[in-house]
């Protein structure tokens, strides 16, 4: 039994090696090939910064990461309010009229195809005869990623109890004080989610933005698409892992928010 045990277990590791092998190898073998001296991608040529100096002084790629990096914090910060508030409405007015409905269009993007949602945004933006450049491109990205905060903060929202909102009315909190006292900052590891989930999403997009975007508005990933399309340089390689370190920073900060958010809130429990 224990041999059989050990078998399985050594199964199991080499599976989840080869899992992570096959998730983040590219990603090792891209960040490796950034600091690659050479000018040919696949010939490694020594150890160097050329290619992030290359960046930093190529003004149109520098234009393009400014521009996505506003776009991603500005849509990421739109759909994470609507998209809160829209969780709000759902987890706690279980009987209001047109909940379905309302349900179904809020997370519809969730199943739809890109091209689909670009082209349409694209037709409305025609209709109002709307300049296309950076506030199409925000206002795309927020109708895009407002569907995916709404399911992280409602899924947080339902396994709330909310029997403390209850006590802290019966103490004397207004609805609106007890929400913003107790609820909000129980829901905020949740929140902080949503809206890296939005700008990571945004930061990544290329169709839609494609589709909504105008003259001197092209984002990073538009920008990187037509670089790629007429071969790779490895300047490309060192802003994706500009790219890279900067979710991972997102991602660690937003970890350790959670943490200390964890733990003052079990410090401040009742024992």
């Amino acid at each position: 039994m224990a041999g059989a045990v050990n078998r399985l277990s050594r199964f199991n590791m080499t599976a989840l090696a080869l899992g992570f092998a096959f998730l983040y190898l590219p990603i090792v073998i891209l960040v490796i090939y950034s600091f690659n001296a050479s000018r040919l991608v696949n010939v490694w040529g020594g150890w160097s910064l050329r290619w992030y100096v290359e960046f930093f002084n190529d003004r149109a790629m520098l234009e393009a990461a400014w521009m996505s990096l506003r776009v991603a914090a500005v849509s990421a910060t739109l759909a994470t309010l609507l998209g809160t508030l829209a969780a709000i409405g759902l987890a706690r007015g279980e009987r209001f009229a047109g909940r379905a409905l309302f349900s179904g269009m809020l997370y519809s993007p969730l199943v739809m195809p890109e091209v689909i949602s670009g082209l349409s945004l694209l037709l409305l933006f025609v209709a109002l005869n709307a300049e296309r450049g950076f506030w199409t491109v925000t206002v795309a990205h927020t109708t895009l990623t407002m569907c995916f905060v709404a399911v992280v903060v409602q899924s947080r929202l339902t396994s709330l109890d909310r029997s403390l909102e209850e006590a802290a009315m019966d103490l004397g909190c207004n609805p609106v004080k007890a929400f913003v006292m107790v609820t909000l900052p129980l829901i905020l590891p949740a929140i902080v989610a949503g809206w890296m989930l939005a700008f990571t999403l945004s930061l990544d997009d290329v169709v839609i933005a494609s589709f909504t975007t105008g003259p001197g508005s092209a984002t990073l990933p538009i920008r990187i698409y037509s670089e790629v399309r007429l071969g790779v340089k490895p300047e490309i390689n060192a802003i994706c892992t500009l790219v890279i370190a900067l979710i991972t920073v997102l991602i660690v900060v937003a970890s350790v928010a959670s943490r200390l958010s964890s733990s003052q809130g079990e410090s401040a429990a009742p024992l």
